[in-house]
């Protein structure tokens, strides 16, 4: 398969550790996967290859766990999903006609605010207006395409408010879910899908699902606020590495 020859021992044993780690940090904290493992594979992939292969095992990941999503998801999820169908393409456009330069930097200020809204003071559990959750909706899918992240508006939304655990980790999921799946609709669109990106996330599925039954397990042993910080802690981590890649 001329996709796997390119890989050594070496690039395999790392995307296959990469995978487990980056699924362990989705199943602790809700998020994560795809900003821990599509610079990694990108090491070997091309950037597109490696974002819709992110995609691929996004969207096996959470079909694997999609009746506790439907279920334990805020309905303020629907909205966002339906946004970021709309937005998606639209990130992708701008995109295409943006500086790499200048998107490194607007993807590094945009992963830093969301470092900083999780900071910010918890809000009342009813505090989505419309509005609120409408703007988070179209910048989930503009992010979605601009750089394969809808997670940067979506988590200070969920994680910011004074809301159960396992309501704002499921919301989070079901809406990165629908934005893997249209990242894969529009990069098949595009002309862009290797579909033999499915076979490799095929196979490296079985790491993906230890890392997140395992991540799933340490969430429900921590505190909340524990958990909260191991949230900050991914984003400012995510942060400090786009600012880098755009700077440095």
């Amino acid at each position: 398969m001329d996709l796997l020859a390119g890989y050594g021992g070496a690039a395999i044993v790392a995307a296959l550790v990469a995978a487990f780690v980056s699924a362990f940090v989705r199943g602790l904290t809700g998020f994560g996967m795809a900003i821990l493992l599509v610079p990694i594979l990108a090491l070997a992939l091309l950037p597109m290859e490696a974002v819709l292969l992110t995609n691929f095992l996004s969207v096996f990941i959470g079909m694997s766990e999609i009746r506790r999503l439907l279920r334990s998801a805020e309905k303020s999820a629907w909205i966002i999903i339906a946004l970021v169908a709309v937005s998606t393409p639209v990130g992708l456009y701008i995109l295409s006609i943006t500086a790499p330069a200048l998107a490194r930097v607007v993807i590094a200020f945009i992963a830093l605010s969301a470092f900083a809204a999780v900071l910010l003071p918890r809000r009342g559990a009813l505090d989505h207006h419309l509005a609120t959750t409408g703007g988070v909706g179209v910048l989930s899918g503009l992010m979605t395409g601009y750089a394969g992240m809808p997670g940067p508006p979506v988590v200070p939304y969920y994680v910011g408010r004074d809301i159960p655990r396992e309501t704002a980790k499921a919301s989070m999921l079901l809406i990165f879910t629908c934005a893997s799946s249209t990242g894969l609709v529009s990069g098949a669109a595009m002309g862009v899908l290797d579909w033999t990106l499915a076979v490799l996330a095929i196979l490296l599925f079985p790491a993906i699902l230890l890392g997140n039954w395992l991540g799933n397990k340490a969430s429900g042993r921590i505190e909340d606020r524990t958990w909260r910080i191991c949230v900050g802690a991914v984003l400012g981590g995510a942060a400090i590495a786009a600012l880098w890649k755009a700077f440095g």
